[in-house]
């Protein structure tokens, strides 16, 4: 599996709340130096992400909601609306995962539905975040079931700021319960190459990282934020 170009799954991520210009900067350097497939940025610096990556095959993506979910869905329509005019390319969009621990999925199809054709109006990519760390099983698969139908593009793991990132089990849950036409995003604690090559094995094709570089070339990281 060594052989494998995990470069090319991975979402180059920065999302910390004391994140700098010059972090963004070196971030998109390092996407583009080792052929990433995106940065991943916050709100605030997507204009600056696209700046720096533009002649490049690298997309730029953002987070929406993020990391709880809870905020309205006219307020995460806000966000979006934003982020699309910022020049993102991508949206990571956290959903209520409120509404899934009360079993509210009534609001959570509403909420889908008001924010996809807001996305795909633009014809952008869409990640809904689900938090599979802190959900059951059975809550996973509801949520396969709700998004999936919606015909979203990727549902992904984790936030990176939940008590448990990504999971083989749950990559492998996700495949067995989306269509094939919904692709997976693993995120959060993905730290090096082993963890990283098994999650692709299980069925994940973008990998939410911050320490992409350690990943691709093999080195120790003892970082444990986002």
């Amino acid at each position: 599996m060594r052989s494998m170009n995990i470069a090319s799954y991975i979402d180059h991520t920065i999302l910390k709340p004391t994140t700098l210009l010059a972090d963004i900067e070196k971030l998109c350097e390092e996407a583009k130096q080792y052929g990433f497939a995106a940065v991943c940025v916050p709100p605030n610096f997507v204009r600056k992400a696209c700046a720096c990556t533009a002649g490049s095959p690298v997309k730029v993506a953002t987070v929406i909601g993020f990391p709880f979910g809870y905020a309205a869905i006219e307020a995460k329509i806000a966000e979006i609306i934003l982020a699309i005019a910022d020049g993102a390319d991508e949206l990571d969009v956290v959903i209520n995962i409120s509404a899934i621990k009360n079993n509210d999925w009534e609001y959570l199809a509403n909420e889908i539905n008001h924010i996809l054709p807001v996305i795909r109006h633009k014809n952008k990519v869409v990640k809904i975040i689900i938090e599979s760390g802190i959900l059951t099983d059975d809550e996973i698969v509801k949520c396969c079931s709700l998004y999936g139908a919606a015909g979203i593009d990727y549902l992904k793991t984790s936030t990176g700021y939940a008590e448990k990132g990504a999971s083989v089990e749950a990559v492998e849950l996700f495949r067995k319960n989306l269509p094939a036409t919904v692709h997976i995003k693993a995120s959060g604690g993905i730290r090096d190459f082993a963890f990283a090559s098994k999650l692709v094995e299980a069925g994940a094709t973008r990998l939410g990282c911050s320490a992409g570089v350690a990943i691709v070339n093999g080195a120790p990281v003892t970082d444990q934020g986002y």
